[in-house]
């Protein structure tokens, strides 16, 4: 009896342990976790910025001289209220910035970590264009002048690790449609990751002033199907 009672608790038991690694297994869209951020930091700025302005203009009407020749005087404050009107409003905003900052180094460590099921790119920086090399060895790149070239083909429903270098000078990969953005040095890998979730064509732009040639240095990012990514891929490995 008492094994027939074991055997049945044993699901109980094991199924919030699946629950919880399923979720932890979930990928993150980073897209979604900074663009959350950046709408709390907007909302706290203009609460806190209007509350303050509604008392300075209720203060402005209240106490504004009535007559060119009066003088104000200010209370006489004891010193327990001298340092409430100080530290209050010093520990409100504190307080405020320390949560954002907590949130975005939250936001921020969790976009460091890449999906174990992540396709990597190599991506290296040139004076003034990208190449991106995939892992069965093709290679593309896109020229600015001419307006050739695939760029960066990536499937949709995979995340997107590009591991970066560069080859002359300093470059800064930006992607403004997956809020990502990281540096690219001579002779020391950096990397980002991304990931697409729906089709489309956005763009990455060097966000590092690099040269003469710097703001043409920019690429389509194109996030397609997964079986029209495999045949492309397919077809560009043919003709290697």
């Amino acid at each position: 009896m008492k094994g027939r009672m074991v055997a049945l608790a044993m699901p109980g038991l094991l199924l919030p342990g699946v629950s919880w690694a399923s979720e932890s297994k979930k990928i993150l869209d980073p897209v979604a976790d900074w663009n959350h951020l950046w709408n709390e930091v907007l909302i706290d700025l203009f609460l806190m910025g209007g509350v303050f302005a509604l008392l300075a203009i209720y203060w402005l009407i209240k106490y504004r001289a009535t007559s060119p020749d009066q003088v104000g005087r200010g209370p006489t404050l004891s010193r327990a209220q001298a340092w409430s009107w100080a530290m209050v409003p010093a520990f409100i905003f504190m307080a405020d910035d320390f949560f954002l900052a907590a949130k975005g180094w939250t936001v921020w460590n969790t976009y460091r970590k890449v999906p174990e099921n992540a396709l990597e790119v190599k991506v290296t920086g040139n004076m003034w264009y990208w190449t991106f090399e995939y892992p069965n060895g093709v290679t593309t790149t896109y020229a600015y002048d001419t307006k050739e070239g695939d760029g960066l083909v990536v499937p949709v429903g995979t995340p997107v690790v590009l591991r970066m270098t560069s080859n002359d000078v300093i470059h800064s990969f930006g992607l403004p449609d997956y809020r990502v953005k990281e540096d690219m040095m001579p002779g020391r890998i950096t990397y980002i990751w991304f990931n697409p979730l729906v089709e489309k064509e956005s763009w990455v732009t060097c966000v590092e002033f690099c040269g003469t040639l710097h703001s043409q240095m920019y690429s389509p990012v194109k996030a397609v199907a997964p079986a029209k990514y495999d045949a492309w891929l397919a077809q560009k490995k043919s003709t290697l």
